[in-house]
């Protein structure tokens, strides 16, 4: 299932022609048909940049850390603003670059490392451990007793200790 996708290719591309091959303002345009006029001049020049496949909505798409690295490196050494690298580094949202540099401000360059998604694959618990073919020795049986016989006794004491609160809580209620 592919992500939700707010503007379809042939409304940017209709949009884009027209402010281009009509000779209208993009002001005019962006204003008829309810758009932001910034986002409008973003898909013109991509359309110019990069023709009608820059318009394509993409699927989501991964970076790697160098090339996370190297557009980070260039916006600050060239001084591009964040449309001009996303039309550079062909990165289809601004929000992309804005939230690589606030991980990279607060976390280094572990920030733009992957994080992977979702619940992980396997549960950790504790596992019992294997059984051997050797028979236990005297010490280990002993062991093993004790483990069992501390739990049980914990275990009885809970009980008892719930037996107790429910008489006391009994006692409060007959003794009005």
């Amino acid at each position: 299932m592919g992500r939700k996708v707010k503007y379809s290719y042939e409304f940017k591309l209709r949009c884009v022609e027209e402010a281009l091959n009509k000779n209208r303002s993009i002001k005019s345009v962006a204003t008829e048909e309810g758009l932001n006029l910034s986002n409008l001049k973003f898909w013109i020049s991509f359309y110019n940049k990069y023709g009608a496949k820059g318009l394509i909505p993409r699927q989501t798409q991964s970076y790697t850390l160098d090339f996370r690295c190297k557009v980070l490196d260039s916006i600050s050494k060239k001084f591009l603003s964040l449309n001009e690298a996303c039309l550079e580094f062909n990165i289809p949202s601004r929000s992309t670059i804005i939230n690589w540099q606030q991980r990279f401000e607060h976390y280094g360059i572990e920030g733009l490392l992957d994080k992977p998604r979702g619940r992980p694959k396997s549960m950790t618990y504790k596992r019992a451990k294997k059984k051997s073919d050797k028979p236990l020795t005297r010490e280990e049986e002993l062991l093993l007793e004790i483990e069992s016989l501390r739990a049980e006794n914990a275990l009885l004491k809970k009980l008892q200790a719930l037996i107790q609160a429910k008489e006391a809580e009994r006692n409060k209620k007959r003794k009005p």
